[in-house]
């Protein structure tokens, strides 16, 4: 792979689904979603909002081996701005925003108690109404941001790897073989020429466990299952590492990674909606990357998000359609223009057939209104 072989050493992170920055994206965008299917609801077109301000501020628990007790709950902020009234008709903003966060948390971690062990306030502001005037300005909206979206294709090994990782332990089925293992999952890969290393931290739950003897023995099945995995994933060598900061000698829960909930926010671990994974799911330090937050900012006319997106769906289908080696689609929106219309549209290939490349842009540009339909309908990867 080009991309791969010009660099000698690569280094690529994901914080997976449970990670107190990757929940605050997600309940920024599932706050964004809901919202849009209401205005759809009432009004039969979307209203302005921004959701992308929250943040996760961590609790405090006693684990004990067997379980343990909470101290002090989560506390979520949900922040940001949204349409709330238009004429005299109210849209229950704060009720929609807490509704969702429940449910997101609810499907995420099923081991967090959510009446004990999180409490949620929204400060969410109301958005000006002359913004719903923008909303309704012809066919293609027009850029609320001069702002800018990345994409690539492929991924390279190492970024495929560290993903897959992280989505096959936070798999359903996994989680039926393998309950004690919770959601906060994070990822973090480095190859070195050829030789890939593998850093796993998977928050353990506590009440599985009577003592550091059968959790030793989960994290080595564990250990097992991962190396058995990225098998099919890459022919060469692969080290793979799980829970490095535990004292295997030690014999205290606090020892170990051991948590009630399955995420680390349960104990003094904060998150921020923008912190964690861009676009490509990854943080990519060693990628030409945007570090727009795309949680949570409305899906409309929100350039920082859409281009984004874009970008990705362009550099995908030149590299599966044009023939290209690898591919790098950067886009450049300017404020107040339409958003089919962007200041520039670059795409970067290795090898591929630039007409059709060419070909491939324009298209998805003309069909770039679509994409609001998809978010909401979560057919996009934002984080």
């Amino acid at each position: 792979m080009f991309y791969q072989a010009k660099l000698k050493v690569e280094m690529v992170e994901r914080k997976g689904i449970g990670h107190p920055d990757t929940l605050a994206d997600a309940i920024a965008e599932n706050i964004s979603r809901e919202l849009c299917k209401e205005y759809l609801k009432r009004f039969g077109v979307l209203m302005h909002h921004n959701t992308d301000q929250g943040e996760i501020i961590g609790g405090e628990v006693k684990v004990e081996w067997g379980g343990g007790e909470i101290i002090r709950p989560i506390y979520i902020i949900l922040s940001g701005r949204a349409t709330s009234r238009v004429e005299k008709e109210e849209i229950p903003v704060h009720e929609i925003a807490v509704k969702a966060t429940k449910k997101l948390l609810g499907e995420v971690l099923p081991n967090l108690d959510l009446d004990a062990g999180v409490v949620i306030e929204s400060r969410i502001g109301r958005g000006s109404e002359d913004l719903v005037s923008v909303f309704k300005r012809g066919d293609i909206p027009l850029a609320n941001d001069t702002s800018f979206g990345v994409g690539f294709a492929p991924y390279t090994a190492l970024e495929n790897m560290v993903l897959k990782i992280e989505e096959f332990l936070n798999s359903r089925e996994f989680k039926k073989s393998y309950p004690f293992v919770g959601e906060d999952i994070k990822v973090m890969g480095l190859r070195v020429e050829n030789e890939l290393r593998v850093t796993v931290a998977a928050a353990m739950i506590s009440k599985h466990f009577s003592n550091a003897k059968e959790y030793l023995s989960a994290k080595e099945d564990v250990l097992r299952e991962i190396k058995d995995f990225v098998k099919g994933l890459y022919e060469g060598e692969v080290a793979v590492f799980l829970n490095t900061a535990d004292n295997e000698e030690g014999e205290n829960t606090s020892d170990f990674y051991l948590t009630l909930s399955g995420t680390s926010a349960e104990m003094g671990d904060d998150g921020s909606v923008g912190r964690g994974n861009r676009a490509s799911g990854l943080i990519t330090p060693c990628r030409p990357m945007s570090m727009e937050a795309c949680a949570g900012k409305n899906p409309y006319n929100h350039v920082g998000k859409i281009y984004n997106v874009l970008a990705f769906k362009i550099a995908r289908r030149v590299y599966e359609e044009a023939g290209a080696e690898n591919c790098v689609v950067k886009i450049l929106s300017q404020i107040g223009k339409p958003i089919n219309q962007p200041k520039i549209l670059d795409i970067q290939l290795r090898e591929g057939d630039e007409d059709k490349a060419r070909k491939i842009a324009q298209e998805e540009l003309e069909r770039i209104t679509e994409i609001t339909k998809e978010i909401i309908e979560g057919k996009h990867r934002l984080f």
